[in-house]
């Protein structure tokens, strides 16, 4: 063994032995959500990291819109099939090639924290409720806030309807985000829509289990646990320009037009950059550029 990979080995030991002891003796800090830095950036994310990197092969443009610092509200289009994998991407995406290497408070349903293993995860990393206060909370404290309006109706979208925006409510992220202040980052996600193709639901099922959906997919549940590997398709995430609302002030929260002008515009943005971007790769596995 050369001493350079001796030392790399030593280091890396060493960094080990440092996190057990944190957490062996309590020096590392949780917020109210859950949020557990040390071990998101320390396990969590280094967990997702080989799917990032080399079975997605994510490509990454627009980071210069997410600030460095204080708040704003990540918005994107939805979709996964099985899970929302979409927002652990986008989460990666922030934390590992952004300078600031930003924490994303993505907010997700209750459903996901009930569910176990996962629901710890979901926390540990970043995620919160996706409820009004908790979102003016985190806005207020300067974080960046994940939502996905499309909700489960994006996630468990059919294949054939794979990036077409589903309704996205009734624009209660705007209602968020001028509440706060804080800018709108629209953010399209290519390659979440073919990761798990859905071609239909189990209805039956998905009563049964008290499940938003069951999804039908080429290989789940055909395959058991093999079904939940995801293809490994080519994935592309553009960070759009910011939609500010300073200028409209907490007031313009009361105002339906307003409220529905920004949340039409955001989707929009969302909608024209998945269209472009389904014209400029070459397939599902591979960009033109």
């Amino acid at each position: 063994m050369n001493a350079t990979r001796a030392g790399r080995l030593g280091h890396a030991a060493g960094r080990g032995w440092a996190f057990a002891r944190r957490r062996a003796t309590g020096d590392y800090e949780v917020d109210r959500y859950g949020l557990d830095p040390d071990l998101a950036e320390r396990v969590i994310y280094p967990a997702f990291l080989p799917l990032y990197r080399d079975w997605f092969r994510v490509e990454v443009t627009g980071l210069e819109n997410v600030p460095d610092t204080g708040g704003a509200l990540i918005v994107g289009n939805h979709a996964g099939g099985l899970w929302a994998i979409d927002a652990v991407m986008v989460t990666l995406a922030i934390h590992q090639e952004h300078p600031a290497h930003r924490f994303l408070r993505s907010l997700a349903a209750d459903l996901v924290f009930r569910a176990p293993v996962l629901g710890w995860m979901a926390r540990a990393g970043g995620g919160a409720p996706a409820r009004h206060p908790d979102a003016d909370e985190l806005l207020a404290a300067g974080e960046l806030v994940g939502v996905w309006p499309e909700g489960f109706k994006g996630i468990g979208k059919p294949f054939r309807e794979r990036y077409h925006l589903q309704r996205f409510g009734r624009g209660g992220f705007a209602v968020t985000a001028l509440r706060a202040g804080a800018p709108m980052i629209p953010v399209s996600i290519m390659g979440s829509e073919e990761t798990y193709p859905v071609l239909g639901h189990a209805k039956a099922l998905a009563r049964l289990l008290d499940l938003p959906y069951f999804p039908i997919t080429p290989t789940f549940p055909w395959l058991g646990p093999l079904g939940l590997v995801p293809l490994p398709v080519k994935w592309r995430i553009e960070f759009g320009a910011a939609v500010p609302t300073t200028g409209l002030g907490p007031e313009a929260a009361e105002s339906e037009d307003v409220v529905f002008e920004l949340a039409d515009r955001v989707r929009d943005t969302i909608q024209t950059t998945l269209d472009r971007m389904v014209t400029e790769r070459r397939s599902i596995w591979a960009w033109n550029a």
